[in-house]
């Protein structure tokens, strides 16, 4: 259906004939030029009448000046309603982007990936099943950035996530001062739940802050914090003198995110495969489950461009005739 946005607007569409009607007429005696020597005119050449008509309101002018007035109504056409779950939480997801993500100790659809591929597969589905939720996206090394911040769009959050490529904030890993941003994001906005979602596969080496100084001021904000410990706990390596077992997350402090998980009311986990990681963030649908509310909202587009520009086309119209009259009558 068609929507008028600023319908009271259409009450300037008799503004012309009011002026015209109640105005006083222009006195052309007192405007009138005075000219001592007017008989030396007497012999000038007398130009060709105006064309019928002229003297008289045009018709395009008419339908321009309604065009117009209906564009400045602004016109839109209304879609069905459209059914938008909302939770009334804001999800942050904080990703670890240091150079120890590049680690190939995961199998993602029979192929070896690195940690962070293997990240971007799982949460990146988790992400689109968040409908209701406000999603935003943190990426940390050395140092955190807000990649997206909080929104319903989740399919943009999606995207950037998929975008981010390892060591782009650093090769180190500043865990505190991702919390740290994370509280700074959260703590002011009024959602009912605020949860962050932290996956890393190492240890604090870099920041400002120290992880629990953070998780202290989350705890205070109210933030409930997840921590996923990311990394296979042993692979088989080939060297110049053979094969050997290694443990690659052997730097992932297990102990500092139980305690951040545990202080904020959160849960940790330890995903050693994608398939650890995958039951990992079905468990956190469970836990955070989505849709409480239910809103409805109608998608509409602008159509005043559309009588805005056949006045515009009507007005130009309107001056070429003039011209066009005036090259006839001289």
């Amino acid at each position: 259906m068609i929507h008028l946005q600023w319908p009271w607007l259409l009450l300037a569409l008799p503004l012309p004939w009011l002026l015209w009607r109640w105005l006083a007429p222009l006195d052309n005696a007192a405007v009138a030029l005075r000219v001592p020597f007017l008989h030396e005119f007497d012999d000038a050449p007398v130009g060709r009448p105006l064309p019928a008509g002229q003297g008289h309101p045009p018709l395009l002018a008419i339908a321009a000046w309604l065009l117009l007035v209906l564009a400045a109504a602004r016109p839109q056409w209304l879609g069905e309603p459209m059914e938008q779950a909302v939770s009334g939480r804001d999800l942050l997801l904080a990703v670890d982007l240091s150079g120890s993500m590049a680690e190939t100790d995961f199998v993602l659809n029979g192929d070896t990936v690195n940690r962070l591929t293997a990240i971007k597969h799982v949460a990146g589905q988790f992400i689109e099943r968040r409908a209701g939720d406000r999603i935003g996206l943190i990426l940390f090394g050395s140092q955190p950035y807000l990649q997206a911040p909080l929104t319903f769009d989740r399919k943009t959050v999606h995207t950037l996530l998929d975008e981010a490529v390892i060591g782009m904030a650093g090769d180190a890993t500043a865990i505190g001062d991702a919390l740290g941003l994370a509280v700074k994001r959260l703590r002011t906005n009024p959602a009912e739940q605020r949860v962050l979602i932290l996956l890393t596969d190492g240890a604090n080496t870099a920041g400002t802050i120290a992880p629990l100084k953070a998780t202290d001021l989350a705890a205070a904000a109210g933030l409930k914090i997840y921590t996923i410990g990311v990394g296979a706990d042993e692979m088989v390596v080939r060297d110049f003198f053979g094969t050997r077992r290694v443990n690659p997350s052997a730097d992932l402090d297990e102990t500092t995110l139980k305690a951040i998980a545990e202080k904020t009311g959160g849960r940790y986990f330890r995903a050693r495969d994608t398939d650890e990681l995958e039951q990992i963030y079905a468990l956190l649908d469970r836990l955070e489950p989505t849709e409480k509310d239910v809103q409805y909202f109608r998608p509409h587009q602008e159509l005043y461009p559309w009588p805005l520009g056949l006045a515009l086309l009507l007005a130009a119209g309107m001056l070429g005739r003039q011209l066009y009259a005036r090259r006839v009558v001289n």
